[in-house]
């Protein structure tokens, strides 16, 4: 039993194209050849949009998807696949589009509410499978609908609550549904009309005025504001001007408000009825006419020097009689004068303030503008001063000047003048201050200040401030005489010197060496110092510098010298004597000991043998050292000595700068030319030994 899948085809009926609710057949056919006529069992499976919704096994090579009722939920791709002993095959998709769909039906939970009541309704689409979007219609009488979408992922139905507004009377509402396909959105029939008649809970307010019109200031007016309720529960009346609340009550259907009319009281009044959420409002516009116009405060004068005479007085324009009293404005409330419509005054500056005149007329009490008067206490004389206390400034620096008057009504006007310039103005209370930020060489003087206010007195001036320049310290420099080398024993002169910088200056000399050692300081009216240093020591040999500075806090340091201590003439002398009174010695021990051979030698053979004797003692006397201690052979410590010294001389370090020198007495023996050498004789000769640390 051999067979094959040739294909399978899927197809459906009547077409791709269903109307919703006719019936729909999906049919799967497979094309098999067989080697014999044999049967086979096949099993049919149908997807839409790649899930399972039917399964059948058949003798058939064909099999149906029956679905009586299409909706739009049906709509979408289907394939088939058909399985044979162990072979299958799978079919095309092809797209099946239920057109329409369900009506929806709409429900209401109350056919009759109150204003401020909320209405539930349900729309649901029978028979269709989510996601869908319900729209719900609101529509009143003579108006436009108003609608509201809400998407539904999971249910068939939509639940929507509306809010009963103040007016609406017959509400109507309705729904459909829409569901996305791939054409774009399918949209349901619109489902049945519902329609809710609304109530009012209670009616519009009504406002009215006792008397009802030509109302003066000084007549009692009376507000009445009533309503008819239909449930006297939570029932609440208000009355009110623009925004402010004049009187409310409760539970009741009528509020009453009086007053005396005044010109105030024209304007907009407003009575509103509130019940839960339903709020109704009935306005009335008031005008009440005038019944004298406000008075007027006026005065002799609103700027005056204290001690001054003022004299305020207070009228109506066209009336003569009335009761007036002149007060003056506090924190703390009005403080009465006097009442009289003429008030003068001897002024102090405790006076400055506020003003203003009442008039009471039919007990209608008006009040005037508020009138400001200022009385002036003259300034004093102003003191000008530097801000940080010294008179004095650092060239290149700011200057920072302060003005201050300790006298006078504010605001003082402070002007400040650099010489004869004006270089700010400034208005303040008791004080002002001027910065200065060009200071030249030549700015040592002519500052000075100004304080003014409103008193006739004028203008006061302060001395005259005089500021001085510090110059700072430029280009510090040392030099020495002698310069570079100095005997031991011998005065050095150095000298410190600037190029520029104010007096006095501060100079300090230094000596480097592991930690900076100050040496010397001294305080000169000058430019320069100079300082004698007395008996100079090797010790002394090393680095030294000079600094300085002044007021302006600046040290300057100069460059760095070196100073070499070396031995003096005369001690170099006695050391050149020594050495050529031991080499003398040395030579006339050589020529005894060489006489002395010869005369022993006897024949040729004694000759040769001095001659060879000769060289071997000149040889010897170089480079043997004498045992006998005798004499001191100076030969070698001139080379040492002169070695060392050229070494010291030139190597400069840290060691052989603070070597000593140290002096001691050695012993020598001279040669006597007429007696033998053991004859001892001394001499007292200065060698230096140096202490370093090797």
């Amino acid at each position: 039993q051999v067979f094959t899948f040739n294909r399978v085809e899927i197809k459906v009926q009547p077409s791709f194209k269903v109307k919703n609710g006719a019936p729909m057949s999906i049919i799967c056919h497979a094309d098999i050849s067989k080697n014999t006529d044999f049967q086979l069992k096949h099993n049919f499976t149908f997807f839409k949009d790649g899930k399972l919704v039917f399964m059948t096994v058949s003798d058939k090579e064909y099999a149906r998807y029956e679905i009586p009722v299409a909706r739009s939920s049906d709509t979408g791709d289907y394939e088939c696949t058909v399985q044979a002993d162990v072979k299958r095959g799978s079919s095309n998709s092809i797209y099946v589009w239920v057109a329409g769909m369900t009506k929806p039906i709409l429900t209401a939970d109350k056919k009759e509410v109150l204003e401020g009541e909320v209405v539930k309704l349900r729309c649901e689409l029978p028979e269709e499978v989510p996601p869908l979007e319900f729209i719900f219609r609101k529509t009143k009488t003579n108006s436009a609908s108003k609608e509201k979408r809400v998407p539904e992922q999971n249910q068939n139905f939509s639940e929507m609550e509306y809010y009963v507004e103040e007016g609406d009377n017959i509400l109507q509402f309705d729904c459909f549904g829409k569901r996305q396909v791939r054409s774009g959105w399918e949209s349901s029939q619109h489902s049945n009309k519902t329609l809710v008649t609304v109530k009012e809970p209670f009616i519009k307010p009504t406002l009215i005025t006792r008397p009802s019109s030509n109302i003066t200031e000084g007549d009692q007016i009376e507000f009445e504001c009533s309503t008819v309720v239909a449930q006297m529960r939570d029932i609440e009346i208000i009355f009110q001007k623009n925004r402010t609340i004049l009187n409310s009550i409760r539970d009741k259907k009528f509020l009453k408000y009086s007053t005396v009319a005044t010109q105030e009281d024209t304007g907009e009044y407003l009575c509103k009825v509130e019940q839960g959420a339903v709020s109704k409002t009935t306005k009335l516009n008031v005008f009440v006419s005038e019944l004298f116009p406000k008075p007027t405060l006026s005065a002799s004068m609103t700027k005056l020097d204290e001690s001054k005479d003022l004299i305020l007085s207070c009228s109506i324009n066209g009336v003569r009689r009335a009761n007036f009293s002149i007060v003056r404005k506090s924190s703390s409330g009005d403080i009465l004068l006097k009442n009289s419509r003429v008030l003068p005054i001897k002024v102090n500056v405790n006076d400055t303030g506020s003003y203003t005149c009442k008039a009471e007329v039919k007990g209608i009490i008006k009040e005037s503008k508020p009138v400001e008067i200022s009385v002036y206490a003259p300034v004093s004389k102003p003191t000008l001063s530097v801000v940080s206390g010294s008179p004095e400034v650092v060239l290149g620096k700011p200057l920072q000047l302060i003005c201050h008057s300790v006298m006078g009504t504010p605001p003082i006007t402070f002007t400040f003048y650099k010489g004869d310039e004006i270089k700010k103005n400034v208005t303040n209370d008791t004080y002002a201050t001027f910065l200065d930020e060009d200071i030249g060489l030549n700015d040592n003087g002519g500052y000075k200040c100004d304080a003014r206010n409103n008193h006739s007195s004028g203008v006061k001036t302060s001395n005259i401030l005089n500021v001085t320049v510090i110059v700072p310290i430029r280009d510090a420099s040392l030099g020495s005489v002698p310069y570079g080398e100095v005997e031991v024993g011998s005065d050095t002169a150095f000298l410190c010197s600037v190029k520029e910088g104010s007096w006095p200056i501060d100079f300090k000399f230094f000596k480097k060496t592991d930690h900076e050692v100050l040496l010397h300081e001294v305080r000169e009216y000058s430019d320069r110092t100079i300082w004698h240093k007395k008996t100079m020591k090797r010790k002394d040999t090393g680095t030294y510098y000079c600094m300085a500075s002044n007021r302006a806090s600046m040290d300057v340091r100069s460059r760095p010298i070196t100073i070499s201590v070396i031995l003096a003439a005369w001690q170099k002398g006695v050391i050149a004597a020594f050495v050529l009174t031991a080499m003398a010695g040395a030579g006339a021990v050589a020529l005894w000991w060489f006489l002395r051979k010869k005369k022993k030698a006897k024949g040729p053979s004694m000759e040769m043998s001095g001659s060879a004797l000769a060289p071997n003692l000149t040889s010897e006397k170089l480079t043997r050292q004498p045992s006998d201690g005798n004499y001191y052979s100076g030969t070698g410590y001139i080379e040492d000595n002169e070695n060392h010294m050229k070494s010291t001389d030139e190597s400069k370090g840290p060691d052989l700068e603070s070597a000593e020198v140290d002096y001691t007495e050695v012993e020598v023996s001279t040669l006597d030319p007429h007696r033998a050498p053991e004859q001892k004789g001394t001499e007292t000769v200065y060698s230096e030994i140096r202490k370093t640390n090797n």
